[in-house]
């Protein structure tokens, strides 16, 4: 092994490991690291940002595109809303649950189709009174079984066509995944509706507002005394008064209610406040404000809610601008209009001020907003609502429109006439000509994080490739294997590539594990594409942790999952997939 390979594996193996500390995100652990290698002169400056330029990047980003325009039509939803009448027993629906959210994820992001049927999963659960965590990580990992069926379902198809064109002359085709895509989501999505769903623990986690947050635990009233300092001050200079952490949700005005009033609202003489904070901050809140507290009784819903204000339970998505700050970090109720009331994590409420709580991915969030402004926040701050949309009126056109533009792309892709990379954001910018989306929807709808690190990782890869480094330890693997047949190697490559898929970013274990599997095909002398798409399959297999894809983890505080639930259901769905796997691959792509 020379120094640059030793630098090289040192620098990818800090890239792997760093994240898992969540001090630092994994695309800026990337960045890093291709900077120190440019700086070390192992790659060039050029090279340093060649990534950012390649193929599989500028598909990705396309991609997202492409499937935010198919969610604002309506298409899924509609597909979703047909489920609704599928009956109570429970395999049938999650047959068809799960069924239609791998068929949507074949063709568009999987954490978009997730959102959607994430909503249609939890109402199924409550109309048949079962715990949601029997729905939710089915749903989660069939989104990973729709990214298996075409090039486009997902990062680690698009990265493998790359190294094919590189290798062989020719990239996978639209569709060349399709028959073993196809195959591994049926008996998935068949193992889990007959067998799997009973290997998961029924938690308490998916309630509803009225199950996960009892209201009466959170807010308290106070009345406004004659010498408060609060009277005829507006809202907005409440802390002006007081520095207790402490968030006014509404007024009651002799019989009128207010709630989330408004920056501009003036306190009167006897107003009844509705206040969210805990004991400490609320007692140092009547003190500095000189108020009282009114007299105890349940707190209502309505007195949260009117025809302009409501609240929503959602969830925190990956990417989301919550994740690890504070509700006074985010500035919420000026910044976004939004007042946070509540936080569940790991099924507990959290009791602590709220404003100085850092706030993680997959927590549940209640918030109160303007009605019409609720989708906008919602967006905006990067969360999913937990509960069932409407379909907007006069979406046939729109529909029409967008699978039309996307069906087209996929034929030309298919067909051969443009590469996919042309063809996806031909397919982009068509839905941003025909009003699909606005421009700022485009923008918001790619996964930045996920291009930087691809980009940084093809870079990374790329030095392995050249300093010798993935060569180096692909022999090490066919010296070690030497006593297996071709067959047994490309299980071992199989199993490898899940397991760094479990703990890293997919796009991220292909990258590495691609260049080491051709390595490894050519070694024994064999065709390098049953090894390819193996660890493309491999790389869509991260079942066992909730960090393994967005999809798990944005399905673990509605699912009141433990950490240890995954591989319950987990490590025999991937145990099937190899069983189905490889016999599939050895047929469609002979060694």
């Amino acid at each position: 092994m020379t120094i640059q390979q030793g630098i090289v594996y040192l620098i990818i193996l800090l890239t792997l490991i760093l994240p898992m500390f969540k001090r630092w995100r994994y695309d800026l652990v990337a960045l890093l690291g291709l900077l120190v290698l440019a700086i070390l002169g192992i790659i060039s400056p050029e090279e340093a940002f060649a990534g950012y330029g390649h193929p599989a990047v500028v598909t990705v980003a396309a991609v997202l595109v492409c499937s935010r325009g198919l969610q604002n039509s309506g298409v899924v939803d509609m597909l979703a809303r047909w489920i609704s009448g599928v009956g109570q027993r429970l395999s049938l629906q999650l047959a068809a649950l799960c069924g239609l959210v791998a068929l949507a994820s074949a063709f568009m992001n999987n954490v978009g189709a997730l959102a959607i049927f994430m909503p249609v999963a939890i109402r199924m659960a409550h109309k048949s009174e079962r715990s949601p965590s029997l729905y939710l990580m089915p749903l989660a990992f069939s989104a990973h079984f729709g990214g298996m069926m075409t090039l486009i379902g997902t990062p680690p198809n698009i990265i493998i066509a790359t190294f094919r064109t590189q290798y062989a002359g020719e990239p996978f085709g639209m569709f060349d995944f399709a028959p073993l895509g196809l195959g591994i989501a049926i008996f998935s999505v068949l193992f889990i509706a007959l067998v799997g769903w009973r290997l998961i623990p029924q938690r308490k986690g998916g309630l509803s507002t009225q199950g996960r947050f009892k209201l009466e635990d959170y807010f308290s009233e106070v009345r406004i005394r004659q010498d408060s300092r609060l009277i005829g001050r507006p809202v907005r200079d409440l802390r002006k008064v007081t520095n207790a952490d402490v968030v006014i949700v509404g007024i009651l005005r002799d019989k009128e209610r207010l709630p989330a009033p408004s920056g501009m609202e003036i306190f009167h003489k006897d107003d009844i406040l509705l206040v969210r904070a805990n004991a400490d901050n609320l007692r140092q809140f009547i003190q500095e404000a000189t108020l009282e507290l009114a007299e105890s009784k349940p707190v209502a819903r309505e007195d949260l809610q009117s025809g302009e204000i409501g609240m929503v339970e959602a969830v925190i998505r990956p990417n989301s601008v919550m994740a690890r700050k504070t509700a006074r970090e985010l500035n919420l109720r000026w910044r976004y209009g939004v007042n946070l009331l509540a936080v569940s994590r790991r099924g507990a409420r959290i009791r602590a001020p709220l404003s100085s709580v850092d706030l993680w991915v997959g927590d549940v969030v209640l918030l109160q907003a303007r009605r019409d402004a609720m989708p906008e926040i919602l967006q905006s701050l990067g969360c999913l609502p937990l509960a069932m949309r409407g379909i907007k009126i006069g979406q046939p056109r729109r529909i029409f429109l967008s699978t039309g533009i996307f069906g087209a792309s996929m034929v030309a892709a298919a067909t051969g006439l443009l590469p996919v990379q042309i063809t996806m954001t031909l397919a982009a910018c068509a839905m941003l000509i025909v009003g699909l989306l606005t421009l700022h929807e485009a923008y918001e709808s790619i996964d930045w994080p996920i291009v930087m690190l691809l980009g940084a990782m093809i870079t990374l890869g790329a030095a392995m490739e050249t300093t010798g480094g993935a060569q180096l330890i692909a022999d090490q693997i066919v010296r070690i294997v030497t006593h297996l047949p071709p067959p047994g190697t490309l299980v071992l490559i199989l199993l490898v590539t899940m397991f760094l898929s479990d703990i890293v970013s997919n796009a991220a274990a292909v990258v590495l594990m691609a260049p080491i599997s051709i390595g490894v095909a050519q070694g024994l002398g064999v065709s390098i594409d049953p090894f390819l798409v193996a660890v493309a399959i491999a790389g869509s297999c991260a079942f066992l942790t909730p960090i393994g894809h967005q999809s798990n983890v944005m399905v673990l505080e509605p699912g009141g999952y433990e950490y240890g639930d995954y591989w319950r259901l987990g490590l025999p769905l991937e145990l099937i997939i190899v069983a189905v796997a490889v016999p599939l691959l050895l047929w469609l792509w002979p060694l």
